[in-house]
């Protein structure tokens, strides 16, 4: 599913991004070489960077 459509940016690379990342979604969009655009994603972008990072902590605690 596509999260930023400005930039093309699927779920499943913020998921993976996530893990080379610590910071929002402007820094997780930096790191995969884009900036917001019109802003409307980034909300849902920081959800999801925040989910993926909550599921590998319990991963590697379980």
């Amino acid at each position: 599913m596509y999260v930023c459509i400005c930039n093309a940016i699927r779920e499943a690379e913020l998921r993976a991004v996530a893990h080379r990342t610590s910071g929002d979604a402007e820094e997780a969009y930096a790191a995969l070489g884009k900036v917001p655009n019109c802003g409307n994603c980034l909300c849902e972008a920081d959800e999801i960077l925040f989910e993926e990072r909550e599921l590998s902590c319990k991963r590697v605690a379980a």
